[in-house]
């Protein structure tokens, strides 16, 4: 393995140059309709990256299809604007080929979740060194809001008039049952809280799933008003921090605690619970992990948003470079007339 491939794995500064924000934005005319969360988005990430200390033609974004997708564009490094659906897919062999490239995927639920679903499982799966952007507004926007694989239950789009009858996925479910070592939530709304969590995704080793929730100002707007709105986020959503118990409410009177398996909100004002009683966050638990995602739907407690898990394990390309290392030493003799005989070989006369 490279010295390159092992500073970018051990999240080493592998350059002194000093970058700023605009060092990575584009010259080209951003072009998201007035008020899209994905100007945010794009405003964090340029500043995280400016921060990594990796040469600016190191790292590669990957996109879709999608109002996400013109991503690529905006950003002032390599990029790939894919097919529908195939970003993971191009990404995932861009970074075994690559190993030493920060190979990001910006994509929308609908390009994720749909089309893009089967490859966004199994490169999950296989711990690949992604790190992948969802941004999540629960609609097909570019082609004029119609219903997607996140869109709520029973809500009416332009082709579900009648409402959607279809249950939505829940991403970072999704993204936990299959493996990814790293699935966290934030929002547009937050720049201090995105900018924390995508830096985390960045110097992760291994699959990275960050879902961003996005208004879309024309075909979904408001879909995340009560979790992420100023006025009532605070009573709705509750932060995740490592070692932190689940504290929310506007004057953070209310906690989280586990009832068996089941999590349930407490009063931390009537005298009977305490903090001590709360459920503390632990980020490396995997079973916590889905606890907390399956609050995502349920009424009853507030909405989740930080880091669900983040574990270590070998990436897919680490494995892939260290099997290359071992038949290279194995077979020392890797011309095309050894290599072609194989192992086993006979000749006919």
């Amino acid at each position: 393995m490279t010295t390159l491939v092992e500073n970018l794995i051990k999240n080493k500064p592998i350059t002194t140059i000093e970058y700023s924000p605009k060092d990575f934005k584009s010259p080209l005319e951003v072009r998201w309709c007035s008020g899209c969360g994905s100007y945010s988005i794009l405003a964090q990430i340029q500043k995280i990256l400016a921060g990594l200390k990796i040469p600016r033609e190191q790292f590669a974004f990957i996109s879709g299809i999608g109002c996400s997708s013109r991503f690529p564009y905006y950003v002032q490094t390599y990029g790939i604007h894919g097919i529908h659906g195939r970003a993971v897919a191009i990404a995932s062999g861009l970074k075994v080929a690559r190993p030493d490239l920060s190979v990001w995927v910006v994509t929308g639920d609908g390009d994720c979740m749909a089309i893009g679903g089967n490859h966004l499982i199994h490169a999950a799966r296989k711990n690949v060194g992604l790190k992948v952007l969802m941004f999540n507004n629960e609609i097909y926007s570019l082609t004029k809001g119609q219903v997607s694989p996140t869109t709520q239950l029973l809500q009416p789009t332009k082709s579900t008039p009648y409402g959607n009858i279809e249950y939505p996925f829940n991403p970072a479910s999704l993204a936990l049952g299959s493996g990814a070592t790293f699935v966290a939530r934030t929002f547009d709304r937050d720049p201090k809280h995105m900018q924390s969590i995508l830096e985390r995704a960045a110097r992760h080793n291994g699959f990275a799933f960050v879902e961003i929730y996005t208004n879309c100002v024309i075909y979904n707007d408001g879909a995340f008003d009560l979790y992420t709105a100023a006025e009532t986020r605070k009573e709705h959503s509750v932060m995740l921090e490592h070692g932190k118990p689940l504290i929310f409410g506007s004057n953070n009177d209310k906690g989280i605690r586990l009832d068996g398996f089941t999590p349930t909100v407490v009063s931390l004002t009537d005298g009977k619970w305490s903090v001590d009683d709360l459920l503390v966050h632990d980020e490396t638990d995997s079973t916590l992990a889905f606890i907390l995602a399956n609050m995502t739907y349920n009424p009853n407690v507030p909405r989740p948003f930080g880091i669900f898990l983040a574990v270590q394990k070998p990436s897919y390309e680490e494995l892939v470079v260290k099997q290359i290392e071992d038949a290279k030493a194995k077979t020392p003799d890797t011309s095309i007339e050894t290599l072609l005989k194989g192992e086993d070989f006979w000749e006919i006369k």
